[in-house]
């Protein structure tokens, strides 16, 4: 099995949409940290597991700088936002999603792997 990991810095802004006061429901901005993990037992023609800036592209490029309520189709809370970096990325099996150093959201799709 091959396994790679990228580490993103994705600088954006959100609000949740909450049922309770909260200041997160104000809009507010973090420099996010995501780390995408991705696995194949078999490596693609050009001998990777996943392209690097493919995954870039796809969440760094298309989030950062942004206001995240606009961005994507939910409350764009931190475990929300792992599970769709997941899905964004082909081989991708786990997302950590960092809003702030004490803060971070881990979604992956095995069952055993809650390690953050």
């Amino acid at each position: 099995m091959y396994y790679i990991a990228k580490r993103l810095e994705v600088a954006g802004c959100h609000h949740l949409e909450l049922p309770y006061p909260s200041k997160c429901s104000r809009v507010h901005g973090h420099n996010w940290i995501i780390t995408i993990y991705c696995r194949s037992e078999q490596l693609n023609a050009e001998g990777m597991v996943v392209d690097f800036n493919v995954i870039k592209e796809r969440i760094h490029t298309y989030l950062d700088h942004g206001d995240f309520n606009e961005l994507l189709p939910f409350n764009p809370t931190a475990e929300n936002i792992a599970r769709w970096c997941v899905e964004q990325i082909p081989n991708c099996y786990k997302a950590k999603v960092c809003e702030s150093e004490n803060n971070t959201a881990l979604y992956s799709i095995d069952d055993n792997d809650a390690g953050l």
